[in-house]
């Protein structure tokens, strides 16, 4: 997809509605505004102005209603603002008539998210995700959108499929969304290969999951080495990148990173990352990291258990792990089991991250060193089903063997632990 470099960050003014009829998911606050600045700069943008509307339902028209889009109107002229951004979901009608009213460029949240993946989007893989996502976002608006549609030259919320293509006919748009699903299919197919190879191996996987910018990425570098990009901003990671990790003697792990998740993510892009999101099925651990300096830690853990809910198996274990404490010096993580306070950029806690992780991967193995008569055959049978193998040899004594094995299976063979 062509990414545009702009000399100069596009101005907004950003936009909430608070209605009683939402639910709490759909309604803008003074926090999700400022959520969405930090969208909107994400994304290369700056925001000129916030206006949060109260009203009991959203106007039909102008979602607003018609004297707050004037008030909209005037703010834009008075700042030079290019657009304007809507915390919440528009219709393509909204949308052409906000414009209409204010003369800018209208886009809503969900369309911003989108146009952030479209410039981190890294791998093939990921930009065949993201470009799913936005094909599936857009089809539906096509006969209703106007500026955000027309503008030539590009911008927030433009990037990804171009307008001659946009426009061109559904069904082209429909044969692609399909042929992006059958490559999105072959994704699946090539991780489930490698998943069965993992779980013949009997390694096991962690995942490290958290709202965006929890510190994920850094955690990630300082448990592994990994060496990925770690920036102070949304969604910096999309990608996943996964690293085998030596938790102990005994337990060994691949650690995966994965796309934070955030308030209001698009259904589209959740369905369109499930090739990604889909390791959170097969995962033995998952590690919730929380950022400790967030005032808002309730809210998104709320926002990252429910897609733990709908993403990860029933009954993965999940170790909280409170990350910036370095940054939070009167912080005091919650106690209770299965937490942890680190701080990924000091290395702070980490020993005690690798034990919890151990314990809650309940392994009760041990590391052992055998010499085998190769009149012990069975006994080696017994190993390859239910151990991990590190080493073997063959030598003129028998077979020199190391192994991680569990209490049941280190009673059989103790007799030749050397």
């Amino acid at each position: 997809m062509e990414q545009l470099q702009r000399r100069a960050p596009e101005k907004a003014v950003l936009v909430g509605l608070n209605a009683d009829l939402f639910t709490k998911e759909e309604t803008a606050t003074p926090r999700t505004l400022d959520e969405l600045e930090a969208l909107l700069q994400t994304a290369g943008g700056e925001c000129t102005g916030k206006i949060l509307q109260n009203r009991p339902a959203p106007d039909p028209h102008s979602f607003v209603g018609e004297g707050k889009a004037q008030e909209i109107k005037k703010l834009v002229e008075d700042t030079g603002s290019d657009m304007v951004v809507f915390d919440n979901d528009l219709s393509p009608s909204q949308i052409r008539a906000l414009e209409d009213i204010t003369g800018a460029v209208v886009i809503d949240r969900s369309a911003l998210i989108l146009d952030i993946f479209a410039q981190r989007a890294q791998t093939r893989e990921g930009r065949l995700q993201v470009e799913l996502a936005q094909y599936q976002y857009l089809l539906p608006r096509l006969s209703g959108m106007g500026k955000s549609l027309s503008r030539q030259g590009g911008g927030i919320g433009t990037r990804g499929p171009g307008e001659t293509q946009l426009e061109s006919d559904r069904r082209h748009i429909r044969e692609r969304i399909s042929r992006l699903g059958d490559e999105l299919d072959e994704v699946r197919r090539v991780r489930g290969v490698q998943r069965e190879r993992r779980i013949k191996n009997e390694i096991p996987v962690a995942a490290l999951v958290g709202y965006t910018n929890a510190g994920k990425s850094t955690l990630l570098n300082a448990l592994t080495g990994a060496g990925i990009p770690a920036n102070d901003r949304l969604f910096d990671t999309l990608d996943t990148t996964t690293r085998q990790l030596q938790v102990s003697d005994t337990c060994q792990v691949l650690l995966s990173d994965t796309v934070g998740f955030i308030a209001k993510l698009p259904h589209n892009l959740i369905d369109a990352f499930r090739a990604t999101l889909e390791e959170l099925q097969y995962a033995d651990l998952l590690i919730h990291v929380i950022d400790a300096t967030d005032p808002e830690s309730a809210a998104h853990i709320e926002v990252v258990n429910k897609l733990i809910a709908e993403l990860a198996k029933p009954g993965t274990p999940v170790l909280e792990c409170w990350n910036k404490r370095d940054a939070a010096p009167d912080f005091k993580a919650p106690v209770k089991d299965g937490t942890v306070a680190v701080s990924a950029r000091t290395g702070e806690g980490l020993d005690a991250l690798l034990a919890a992780m151990e314990k809650a991967l309940d392994k009760n193995k041990h590391r052992v060193r055998l010499l085998l008569p190769y009149s012990q055959g069975a006994l080696m049978d017994a190993l390859h089903a239910q151990a991990q193998i590190l080493s073997r040899e063959y030598g003129d004594g028998g077979i020199e063997v190391e192994a991680v094995v569990d209490d049941a299976l280190l009673g059989k063979v103790r007799p030749y632990v050397r």
